[in-house]
């Protein structure tokens, strides 16, 4: 018998839909595995300092940023506009000038201010002080008490001054009394000369800080020879 004729086709697959991109399969998957791999993460005992340190590490960078505004030079010093010459107050009837925290013209940052006394004593206009420091000292002054009340015949002297409400007495024979007085408070800086022959002295009239003080001399002064004298004011 025949075999009935097969009729034979050849087969061709049909899609059904279009395919599917293999990244698009893959990445609900890969979401799926990072968010498990996380909880697992999370369960163990070092994920607290992980995340801890990731905190301090955002709060550090906050900090900076407020840092960064807050010493910008919009930040203004406390001094009124009258008060102000450049940056700096100059007391018309001594020979200091006093500066504010925040002032322009002492350099500060994070850590604190610095100044060249020197340099800053000439540019802002003070005449009289040491030019050069061949002797330099470095005080406290506590609370109630005070230092100088003296006269050096060898010797012109710069000062720095800060860190208490001060009251820094300068000899100055054109004036009535004799003498200038400056009050320094304790977020100023102050700068003063003190010409060779005038007398000088700083009393710290603060209640709990100490005054701290830097003394330029241009000249190495001996204090138990008779180029200097003592007790000159008897108020003090």
């Amino acid at each position: 018998m025949a075999n009935p004729r097969r009729t034979s086709y050849t087969s061709y697959p049909l899609p059904i839909s279009d395919p599917i991109p293999q990244f698009q399969s893959q990445a609900p998957q890969a979401a799926a595995t990072l968010i498990t791999s996380l909880k697992v993460f999370l369960k163990k005992p070092h994920a607290f300092p992980f995340l801890l340190s990731v905190f301090l590490l955002l709060t550090w960078a906050s900090l900076r940023l407020q840092h960064s505004y807050s010493s910008s030079p919009l930040h203004q010093s406390t001094y009124t506009v009258s008060d102000k010459i450049g940056g700096f107050f100059k007391d018309p009837t001594a020979n200091v000038v006093k500066f504010s925290a925040v002032s322009p013209l002492v350099m500060k940052d994070k850590r604190g201010w610095l100044i060249d006394p020197v340099s800053l004593t000439l540019d802002a206009g003070v005449l009289g002080g040491a030019v050069s420091c061949a002797s330099v000292h470095l005080g406290e002054i506590r609370p109630g008490t005070m230092r100088g009340n003296h006269r050096h015949h060898t010797c012109n002297e710069t000062f720095v001054i800060w860190g208490a409400k001060t009251v820094l007495r300068l000899e100055d024979k054109e004036l009535t009394n004799g003498y200038s007085e400056v009050t320094v408070g304790p977020d100023e800086v102050a700068v003063a000369a003190s010409p060779s022959g005038s007398a000088h002295a700083l009393v710290n009239t603060d209640t709990r800080r100490s005054t701290f003080f830097v003394g330029c001399q241009d000249s190495v002064v001996n204090y138990t020879g008779s180029t200097t004298d003592f007790n000159v004011w008897k108020d003090l």
